[in-house]
């Protein structure tokens, strides 16, 4: 009995899958996170025109339309959303694949909002506890940049506090809480006291001019401001913390600032520390879940193992930030 089909019989069709264009599918990830064309464009160091073209090839192989182009940038289609997250992994895993054949062991990159902030310090003494690990510091605007970022893996970590909900590929581990202190002129009434109350600064104006719109550590401040009636002063020009500082010790304005804050020492400013209830700026260490950095599972053992939890006796935070900082990490591991 032959096992050979009749030429009249009708065939199976056979599907072939798409061969995805890697390109295509980088431009496409770097579509989402820019929302706009023409900065995809300057993230991969090509034209708008470039850009264009391949994501119109991506949606011919797939067979769909992705991306639907607004007065506010691009918007992900039904398709589009389904597909981005499988997108983000064909990038990171050929990423990972291209470290691994070029053979080098490169550092951990990590991001941080300045260098003059609390997170350099964890960050350095997690340096001191490990041996032949190169870290490369990289600064950026925050969370805002850091969500894209940690995305297409230009970094592999990321020192922020977390506001709204984190896409589910990143992960956020509390690191610290910093207790907030008043920065004001020597000879301010305030001056002499080794500590000033929360309750003591209702009413009173506080200027912080790095407080950009929409970050944040701005929405931090308001919330603060908002629970004890004070008026949080953004207007610039903001010239750095060198004029920030000579500002305050000229006696002009008083301001706020991090505990572990390395302000410009100015011989004419005093910080106290704010208490009753101590403010407490609260900073997450933000990774993506996919990325595999051997010395990545390092620093967030070491950041859990130094996070000291929030005392809402003593503490205050906002309300969304509470749940978070308040239980020790060691029992709950580490929050999606």
């Amino acid at each position: 009995m032959s096992n050979n089909r009749h030429a009249d019989e009708p065939q199976p069709t056979v599907v072939q899958p798409a061969d995805l264009d890697l390109a295509t599918v980088r431009a496409f990830v770097a579509v989402t996170e820019n929302r706009y064309f023409s900065e995809a464009a300057v993230t991969l160091g090509i034209t708008q025109q470039a850009v264009s073209k391949r994501i119109a090839k991506l949606e011919s192989d797939l067979g769909v339309r992705l991306l639907s182009r607004t007065r506010t940038g691009a918007e992900l289609t039904k398709d589009g959303g389904a597909f981005l997250h499988h997108a983000r992994a064909l990038v990171g895993i050929a990423d990972q694949a291209l470290e691994m054949l070029h053979g080098r062991r490169r550092s951990l990159r990590v991001d941080v909002l300045d260098t003059r902030l609390a997170s350099i310090d964890v960050i350095r003494a997690f340096h001191r506890t490990v041996e032949d690990v190169e870290i490369d510091i990289i600064t950026s605007n925050g969370l805002r940049s850091a969500r894209g970022a940690l995305a297409h893996g230009s970094v592999d970590a990321a020192f922020a506090r977390v506001s709204g909900t984190l896409e589910d590929d990143l992960v956020s581990t509390p690191a610290y809480l910093e207790q907030a202190h008043l920065l004001v002129a020597r000879d301010h009434p305030l001056a002499g006291l080794p500590q000033v109350e929360t309750a003591r600064l209702s009413g009173m104006t506080v200027w912080m001019p790095g407080n950009a719109a929409g970050s944040e550590w701005a929405d931090f401040w308001d919330l603060f401001g908002a629970a004890f009636d004070i008026r949080i002063d953004t207007s610039g020009p903001d010239f750095g913390w060198e004029h920030f500082v000579e500002e305050i010790g000229s006696g002009e304005r008083v301001g706020l600032a991090g505990e572990w804050c390395r302000l410009p020492s100015h011989p004419r400013t005093v910080q106290i520390p704010v208490v009753d209830p101590a403010p407490m700026y609260p900073c997450s260490l933000l990774r993506h879940r996919h990325n595999h950095h051997p010395v990545l599972a390092l620093l967030a053992r070491f950041v859990e193992s130094e996070f000291r939890p929030f005392d809402p006796r003593h503490q205050w935070l906002p309300t969304p930030d509470r749940a978070a900082f308040t239980v020790d990490p060691g029992s709950h591991g580490t929050t999606a």
